[in-house]
């Protein structure tokens, strides 16, 4: 049962977190940090990733880091439409491979949906580094 593995230290967000791995980053402090999807979903789509978490997924998440991670959602999904204009905007999370957890790490997502506009599969296609670094700018702007 995919609820129940042992954390993995070597998850692509711990090595994210530990800067192991490059990555768009839109926000950080010392507890969460935003970075683009490098496989989006739709134009500006984000994570939002505690940064020492051990825990498999948002169940096993101490309710500190809860209430951090989603206090900084809310700001930076606030900073996407101010900057993107979307039409709407999807928050998900995902517990457990067969609800589509990829990543066995706690993270939300941050999807702005623009209508006529179909969103991609969940870990579809790899965006171009400059265009998500373009958009990453205009995020980080309204966050200002």
């Amino acid at each position: 049962m995919s609820l129940t593995v042992a954390y993995d230290p070597n998850n692509i967000l711990s090595k994210i977190a530990r800067g192991e791995l490059p990555s768009i980053k839109v926000s950080e402090n010392s507890e969460v940090f935003t970075v683009m999807d490098i496989f989006p979903q739709s134009r500006g789509h984000m994570l939002v990733v505690p940064k020492r978490s051990t825990a498999v997924n948002l169940l096993e998440e101490q309710p500190s880091t809860l209430q951090t991670l989603i206090v900084e959602v809310q700001r930076v999904a606030r900073a996407a439409v101010k900057a993107l204009r979307p039409d709407g905007v999807r928050i998900a999370q995902f517990n457990g491979a067969p609800a589509g957890q990829t990543i066995f790490h706690p993270h939300f997502h941050i999807i702005p949906v623009f209508e006529g506009e179909t969103l991609a599969r969940h870990g579809g296609g790899k965006a171009e580094t400059a265009e998500l670094e373009a958009i990453a700018t205009q995020i980080r702007a309204a966050l200002s």
